[in-house]
């Protein structure tokens, strides 16, 4: 088994902050808001702090993050917070297996009987921490703990067929239970894993919402709710590869395509509507109310993660790496203590006025998203999904295929186990230089990003599926991170007439605290190539582009005339917005050809 140690630069960054801050500014508001101390089972109706459906969730979560440091290093107090949740749980887990904050707690006598109320879904990312616990630390005790529940899981879905629904409502034991099937060797974890999927969409409600229109191998379009669709497809991936499946292949790549093609924003970014938190209909992708769910991206990640095991192409670890520095990112303040649910790709502070008591925003009943992060949400399953992914980050920068190496991610890091040692210099995304030097590999496939109009490698190489295969122990590779003005597809309405702006990997917007003009006024000279300034405060570096401001008469209505005057237009990093106060914000400008 590999070992992977990032070693410094903006992933390390990104993972020290997570360790240090926000591990436990996420511990501290579950202590807040009652999730931590229900884990005591002292709630009685009447009491404060109601027990939710997803509590268990959002906890057991933040317990795999904790098992993925601890798999790393000493800490202390995340230790003994994890054993203690690990106490409460086998205190109060029912001698069949059971265990469920809400349901042992609020309504006893509905379980399984409410497909949307979560009991799997929380099941699932308990099973998730306990493996992770195993896997970092060798601990059986957890792992034991939640085997028994999934024994039980199995008996009444598997064997008696006795609860009121067939799947669950929300997707993620499919992924558990193949994670568990991985760690004990046990096959009716795999069993039970390949029901729920099989069984998915044979059976009514045919409803999209829970990706229950059609069976598994049948669907080609993105649909329903988005992170349940994706941990769908992350969990048909894992199956697929493990039972050789090439119909349910087949299908994940269907559902990747229709997703790139049609449902993605610029950021990686994926559900257009906050109701349902789903995919709509292709190329509508509004701006100002997207969703774009942090959970969301996250679990395209896990998606990317599973499908190259299935095929070596590059777009997977593309399509990664657009999340990982946006569309995830985006939902973490640089502070690491503030997270955003969802992510728009504009902010027009004027329309959310209230211009008179009781009279609605400008925009009717359109939900907008919030403009500054917060500590907690009612519903808080994003926080602690970036804990566990910041903390896990280093699994996917690379992986082994017999004596072959691939690169994924660019990171400052090392690699070794099984008698290869790969070591990674770089300042990416900063600088688009690579420096790789390998011991006991016959060969380094590095990833060039799709994104790349052209690269350099200081020794030959051939290309296949979109990573160089090298040879030589050492060489450099340097990525042109040229800025590049990107157009949307024709029939994205939202974004006609629009540009946006990209250096390597990184979508940039603009932030009207940034302009003495308001954004709307601004047009961008494509004529002009945008200049970067390292910037500190980003950790990625800030670009400078001219352009002009239209200018009119004092006129409500005039003649139309070209009157522009020059201006300087900053942009920023898309995942550092909403950091310095509440601004409009722009990622798709005006421009002049």
């Amino acid at each position: 088994m590999s070992v992977v140690r990032l070693i410094k630069g903006f992933w390390k960054d990104k993972y020290d902050l997570n360790r240090d801050v926000t591990m436990e500014a996420v511990w501290n508001r579950f202590c807040d808001t009652g999730r931590i101390g229900a884990f005591l089972f002292e709630w009685e109706e009447g009491k404060e702090n109601r027990p939710d459906v997803y509590w268990d969730s959002d906890v057991a979560k933040w317990m795999e993050a904790a098992a993925y440091l601890l798999g790393k290093e000493k800490i202390p107090q995340v230790r003994e917070r994890l054993e203690w949740l690990i106490d409460q749980i086998e205190k109060h887990q029912e001698p069949c297996g059971y265990f469920n904050l809400y349901f042992q707690m609020a309504e006893p006598q509905n379980r399984f009987t409410k497909q949307d109320a979560h009991e799997l879904y929380c099941a699932g990312h308990l099973i998730e921490a306990a493996v992770a616990y195993y896997e970092s630390c060798g601990e059986k005790r957890f792992l034991e703990l939640m085997r028994k529940y999934a024994d039980y899981i199995y008996e009444v879905f598997y064997v008696q067929k006795s609860a009121s629904f067939c799947v669950p409502g929300h997707e993620e034991i499919e992924l558990s239970l193949l994670r568990l099937y991985r760690a004990t060797k046990e096959k009716r974890y795999l069993d039970l894993s390949m029901y729920f999927l099989n069984t998915r969409g044979t059976l009514p409600p045919n409803d999209k919402q829970r990706q229950n229109h059609l069976p598994v191998r049948k669907q080609q379009t993105a649909e329903g709710h988005c992170v349940r669709a994706l941990y769908l497809y992350a969990a048909m991936a894992d199956a697929a590869l493990e039972t050789r499946d090439d119909e349910l292949s087949e299908a994940c790549r269907n559902l990747f395509s229709d997703m790139i093609t049609h449902k993605m924003y610029l950021t990686g970014g994926i559900g257009s509507t906050y109701t349902g938190e789903c995919f709509t209909e292709n190329y509508d992708l509004p701006n100002e109310t997207a969703y774009a769910e942090t959970c969301a991206a996250i679990a395209v990640i896990l998606f990317c993660e599973r499908m190259f095991k299935l095929e070596h192409s590059s777009r997977y670890a593309d399509l990664a790496e657009l999340e990982l520095y946006n569309g995830m990112l985006a939902g973490l303040s640089l502070d690491g203590k503030a997270f955003f649910y969802e992510n728009p790709l504009e902010i027009t502070l004027a329309k959310r006025i209230q211009y008179d008591e009781g009279m609605v925003k400008l925009l009717g009943k359109v939900r907008l998203p919030i403009t500054q992060r917060k500590e907690v949400f009612d519903c808080s399953c994003c926080p602690p999904n970036l804990n566990r992914m910041l903390a896990s980050l280093e699994r996917l920068l690379y992986s082994v295929e017999g004596r072959n190496v691939y690169i994924h991610q660019f990171a400052d890091s090392e690699m070794e186990g099984d008698g290869i040692y790969v070591r990674v210099r770089t300042e990416y995304p900063i600088s688009g230089k690579v420096e790789v030097v390998s011991r006991g590999a016959d060969s380094v496939f590095i990833r060039i990003p799709g994104w790349c109009r052209n690269f350099s490698i200081d020794q030959e190489y051939t290309m296949e599926q979109g990573y160089a295969k090298v040879s030589e122990d050492g060489f450099a590779v340097e990525f042109d991170m040229m800025p590049e003005y990107v157009m949307a597809n024709e029939n994205v309405w939202d974004d006609a007439d629009k540009i946006a702006v990209m250096r390597g990997p990184v979508v940039y917007c603009a932030e009207g605290i940034d302009h003495a003009d308001a954004l709307h006024k601004l047009y961008i000279d494509t004529k002009e190539i945008p200049q970067f300034e390292e910037n500190a405060y980003f950790g990625i570096p800030v670009l400078k582009v001219n352009g002009y401001a239209r200018r009119t008469g004092q006129g409500l209505y005039e003649r139309w005339s070209n009157c522009m005057e020059k201006a300087q237009i900053t942009l920023i990093p898309y995942c550092g917005f909403a950091n310095r106060g509440e601004s409009d914000m722009r990622v798709w400008l005006h421009f002049i050809a």
